[in-house]
Order: C-alpha cells, then sequence, then structure tokens
C-alpha cells in the first residue's frame, strides 16, 4: 500500500541526548497508528518531527513522498498536530478558535463552517461552540482542539494524547470518530490510556529510548514478547506512590492507572 509518512534515518539529538536515533519506516495511507512508551521515549518529538513542526538534525520526513523541510508549504497543508496542552485563545469562541486557524489555509468560510457542523454534531459540543474558550471545561477545549485540526481538511492527523482532560463519554465519541475518519486519513497518535489503545490502532510501535522497540499488531505484538497477558489489579486506594512503585517493577509493561485500578502487561 501506499505510504503517508516515510522516515529515512530521522534523527534528533538535544545538546547531547539523543531524543531519537536514527528511525526508519513508513506508515501506510488511511490506517490508525498509536505510539506508546515512557514520557520521555520520544514520542511527542516524533509526532512533532512528522507534522512539520521541528527539524531532525538528520534524515529526512516524507508526507506523501514530499521532503517536510524542502516543500515545507505543501506538507504543511496536508497535515494537521493536536498537542497535549490547551492552545486555544482563551478570549475567542470556540467557533472563532476554529474559522480563524483554518482560515489561515486558505479554506473557504462556508466550507470550515459545514465541517465544524459536521464534526461538532458527531462530538456532541454544539451547544459550546460560541462560548469563550476559557470559559468552558479543558475536556471540552480538547475536542473543539480535534475540530480545529481536522477543519482544513487535512489527509493527515497527528495527535499527542488526544483524549487527555476527556471524560468517559467524549473519549468514546472521539474515537468512533476516528474509526470512521480511518482509510480517508493517516492517523497517529500517542497515549498512556491503555483500553483506547488496544480498541482504535491498525498498528501500534512501541517507543524506547528514541527508538522503535516494537512495531506490529497488537497480536502480533504480545506473541512476540513472549506472550504477555493484560492484568487489572483494583486497591481501595491507589496512590501516586504505590502506582510509581508498580510501575518500577520490571516485568510491568505499559501500565495505565484508570482509577484505583491498575493496568499493565506482564508474563502469566
Amino acid at each position: 500500500m501506499e505510504a503517508s509518512i516515510t522516515l529515512k534515518k530521522v534523527g534528533k539529538l538535544v545538546g547531547d541526548k539523543t531524543i531519537l536515533a536514527g528511525l526508519t519506516f513508513g506508515i501506510e495511507k488511511g490506517t490508525i497508528v498509536a505510539l506508546v512508551g515512557d514520557n520521555d521515549a520520544g514520542k511527542s518529538t516524533m509526532l512533532r518531527l512528522i507534522a512539520g513542526l521541528e527539524n531532525p538534525n538528520y534524515g529526512a520526513v516524507f508526507l506523501h513522498g514530499l521532503d517536510t523541510e524542502k516543500r515545507r508549504i505543501e506538507t504543511r497543508q496536508t497535515v494537521a498536530f493536536i498537542p497535549h496542552d490547551i492552545d486555544l485563545d482563551p478570549w475567542l469562541t470556540l467557533e472563532q478558535n476554529i474559522q480563524f486557524d483554518a482560515r489561515l489555509y486558505g479554506e473557504h468560510k462556508d466550507r470550515i463552517q459545514s465541517r465544524i457542523n459536521d464534526y461538532s454534531h458527531a462530538l456532541d459540543m454544539g451547544d459550546f461552540l460560541y462560548s469563550l474558550a476559557g470559559r468552558v471545561p479543558q475536556g471540552i477545549q480538547k475536542k473543539a482542539m480535534i475540530i480545529r485540526a481536522l477543519a482544513h481538511d487535512p489527509t493527515i492527523l497527528i495527535m499527542d494524547e488526544p483524549t487527555a482532560f476527556m471524560d468517559a463519554e467524549s473519549r468514546r465519541l472521539t474515537w468512533d470518530l476516528m474509526r470512521k475518519l480511518r482509510g480517508d486519513k493517516t492517523i497517529v497518535y500517542s497515549s498512556q490510556f491503555l483500553p483506547e489503545i488496544e480498541a482504535a490502532n491498525d498498528r501500534i510501535m512501541v517507543i524506547h529510548n528514541g527508538s522503535v522497540l516494537l512495531d506490529g499488531s497488537l497480536d502480533k505484538l504480545l506473541e512476540s514478547t513472549l506472550e504477555y497477558h493484560q492484568f487489572a489489579i483494583e486497591f481501595e486506594e491507589l496512590s501516586d506512590e504505590l502506582y510509581n512503585s508498580l510501575c518500577g517493577v520490571s516485568t510491568v509493561v505499559n501500565p495505565t492507572k484508570v482509577g484505583n485500578t491498575f493496568h499493565f502487561y506482564g508474563r502469566s
């Protein structure tokens, strides 16, 4: 299949520290790819490089065959990036935030409004569109950021923990929408939330110390790691101190915390 995204020997350095180490891989058009790994594994840097927001120190990133450094204007039209943190203008309404950003791409106002209507309906947030961004919950703002990213109709969507700050229903609506967009758009995202990774992926890439440690479908990854299984341990109170201690256990893989339940993969 055709590759929407290609990295060729891509490396990123910060001072003497290697953040990404000579990455080479392709991502097929229309697929959903999940990036998982520790907080300092290099996931966010990789996403920003793919989106063209940072340049590699060596190697090259290609979107639809175009070098993101040499063909910056063309590639920026095809991609949208959703950061982890809220970055809306708090003194504009959600609709104004979306319209302003999409107009920068040369999109006609009516086409933008049509997409806003469609996506706000899908995410059940139409009642908030004309509220000031700074006066609505962060979960609603995050959904507005998703609509903003989609408003200029990119073919590649890059998302850094897209459902951060959302409640369970908002997460469900978000991933229902992403699954509907699969095939039409290539979606690459990072997440620490195990249930959504399991539910929304064609491929999982495990990033560790700036390299791709494992790459494939969830079933293939579990087979390749000597039959790891999913476990969930419910505590009366799962404190941050206890959670961090459990995360430090060498046999615990991809841990997450949901309420007082500790989810992880490990050997049975």
